[in-house]
């Protein structure tokens, strides 16, 4: 599959440097352009016509939501997820009914941005494998977890997604430390919740022995 192509538009330098290097540090996606203003960023997204948008509101000669706007209305075929300190609920609202992906507001950790990008990668994948979505993808993809009774005391359905986004991001075999420092959690915790998979049948586990001592487990999603 081919990366995922990102703009940024971003007029404060040492927040773009932030936001590059955040980006450098996943895989699948590549920086196609970057802008500091509404008429640059409108010129080379139009003809470069990226997967999507980071969008900063407050650009010097015009707001960053009035290309997100000129960006629908033109309907051009780009995803936006917002990257603001705009923090009122009528921005937000605003930018909700114009539909970006996600919004996050300044400052916020690398998790964070990990999470949005991952979200976004997870749902285009789906939408281009398959012409049926079923109710659970959309819930996952607009935040409806719902709570599952089946999980035992101690697990929860948002580390369990966390973790399961990462087996499907990594695409293959990974082990437990591994996977633990793809999503930034312990070890122990991401090995409670793969053990958990694997007895309901839904992470397969390979094991890899070497010269000496235990043998190594490799998890991977059915």
């Amino acid at each position: 599959m081919t990366n995922i192509s990102i703009f940024i538009v971003e007029d404060d330098p040492m927040v773009l440097e932030v936001n590059k290097s955040f980006l450098n540090r996943l895989t699948g996606f590549s920086l196609i352009g970057e802008a500091q203003t509404y008429e640059d960023a409108y010129k080379q997204i139009a003809k470069s016509k990226p997967n999507l948008v980071l969008l900063d509101m407050y650009l010097p000669d015009r707001p960053g939501i009035d290309l997100l706007q000129k960006i629908r209305h033109e309907q051009l075929p780009c995803d936006v997820i917002m990257i603001t300190a705009a923090r009122d609920a009528k921005t937000i609202q605003d930018v909700i009914r114009m539909g970006a992906f996600d919004y996050l507001i300044k400052p916020f950790r690398y998790e964070r941005f990990q999470t949005a990008l991952q979200n976004y990668a997870n749902t285009q994948k789906k939408l281009r494998s398959t012409s049926t979505i079923k109710q659970e993808d959309v819930d996952e993809w607009f935040g409806h977890i719902l709570e599952d009774a089946s999980l035992p005391k101690g697990l929860n359905d948002l580390t369990m997604k966390q973790i399961q986004d990462g087996l499907i991001d990594n695409n293959g075999p990974i082990t437990s430390e591994q996977l633990a420092q793809n999503v930034g959690m312990a070890r122990v915790t991401v090995r409670k919740y793969l053990d958990f998979l694997a007895g309901k049948g839904k992470v397969h586990i390979d094991l890899k022995y070497g010269t000496v001592g235990r043998p190594t487990k490799y998890y991977s999603i059915k």
